[in-house]
């Protein structure tokens, strides 16, 4: 079977996301697997070019992946015609030039969410690509979870008849970082250096909604900093500028309503660190990051408010459990096959720049609503 290289610049792979979910995970393992196999029958093979700024970090992640192409110098890695695609999963304030300068090169560019600091400068990213007719993506990789796929058969089937709403919890305890270590970089907690949930998770509530249940019509959210100091890597004390929660409730087309709280302070009572409900008029399900469990409305229990005796039921036992029914792999891995089939044979793949821009007009109009205390529509989007 004939063999394709594709060349991937890859900027940002010194941090925890652009080194184990894009590089090991993802580029690494297509590698590994013998590239991703094209409508011709041929296999394209990614191999990847590393890119930051510590030479040291780099030279240590090529030599123990077994890799011999790095470099500092971002401008030289563009310049490279043998190289078409650019990959970025910098911190966001480093993203916008970068990926300019990528379009201007001609590349195709794939990249981490969010796409921008904000919305005007998402969709002038996306208005530049298109112009430049470069292929462009943006990362929604909860999309490709194995409990967000079965999710998705469930609504595509009409199991839920009419769904009336949408209820997610997600979230988990991040340490302080004093008697022990954050989980997460302080960045997340510094509103002036981009950081806060709303930013960060909006951006995914955003493609989750619009892709399984209905276009996201307005937003009404509530944010929260409930620990107002942590302690940094180097161990030092500092202010959070940013906000640690937030509790946002969207309405979607069809009269759909969905709630989604979002927290890095709050303890984990669940099956999974991420559970979304869905209840419709002939059924109900429960998704998390792999499972996927369902009551249809003949095995809906009948209970009735009455407190003064023990709960007659187990609610739990009714409930039954989807099937995989396919092997699924790692969701970053699918999405990343499936930019590398659009570039070099124009695939079908939705996740563009534009969708990145949505992404970021939500999280903006989340942090608008929480500071004017009210409902704020969402306003279509195009370049």
């Amino acid at each position: 079977m004939k063999e394709k290289r594709i060349g991937i610049i890859m900027n940002g792979v010194t941090g925890r996301m652009g080194l184990n979910q894009h590089l090991v995970r993802s580029v690494l393992a297509i590698r590994k697997q013998g590239g991703v196999v094209l409508a011709d029958g041929s296999r394209l093979v990614p191999d990847p070019m590393l890119v930051g700024r510590n030479a040291a970090k780099l030279e240590q992640i090529a030599k123990e992946y077994g890799m011999d192409r790095w470099t500092t110098d971002l401008q030289g890695a563009l310049a490279n015609p043998d190289d078409s695609i650019y990959f970025d999963a910098q911190l966001t304030t480093l993203r916008a030039p970068s990926v300019e300068a990528a379009i201007a090169a001609g590349k195709h560019i794939y990249c981490e969410k969010p796409l921008a600091v904000d919305s005007a400068m998402a969709l002038r990213l996306a208005g530049l690509a298109k112009a430049a007719g470069v292929k462009h993506g943006v990362v929604q990789d909860k999309l490709f979870l194995p409990g967000m796929r079965k999710l998705k058969r469930l609504v595509n089937s009409g199991f839920f008849g009419r769904i009336l709403s949408v209820r997610g919890e997600f979230g988990y305890w991040v340490f302080e970082g004093d008697w022990q270590p954050a989980q997460r970089p302080s960045w997340n907690y510094r509103k002036q250096d981009d950081g806060g949930i709303i930013v960060d998770m909006f951006c995914h509530w955003r493609y989750v909604l619009d892709h399984t249940f209905g276009r996201v019509r307005a937003v009404q959210c509530l944010g929260s900093t409930a620990i107002p100091e942590r302690v940094d890597e180097q161990g030092l004390r500092y202010q959070c500028t940013a906000e640690d929660s937030a509790y946002g409730t969207f309405e979607l087309d069809g009269g759909i309503i969905a709630q989604i709280n979002s927290s890095w302070s709050v303890r984990v009572y669940r099956d999974e660190l991420f559970n979304l409900q869905v209840d419709g008029t002939l059924g109900s399900a429960v998704a998390g990051l792999r499972e996927c469990r369902t009551q249809h409305r003949v095995n809906t229990p009948r209970p009735v408010w009455n407190p003064d005796i023990e709960n007659p039921f187990r609610f739990r036992e009714n409930w039954q459990e989807v099937p995989d029914n396919q092997t699924f792999d790692n969701g970053f891995k699918v999405q990343w096959e499936l930019f590398l089939k659009h570039v070099a044979e124009d695939a079908p793949f939705p996740h563009d720049f534009l969708e990145g821009a949505r992404g970021v007009q939500l999280a903006e109009l989340g942090l608008k609503s929480w500071q004017e205390r009210r409902w704020l529509d969402v306003p279509e989007l195009g370049v």
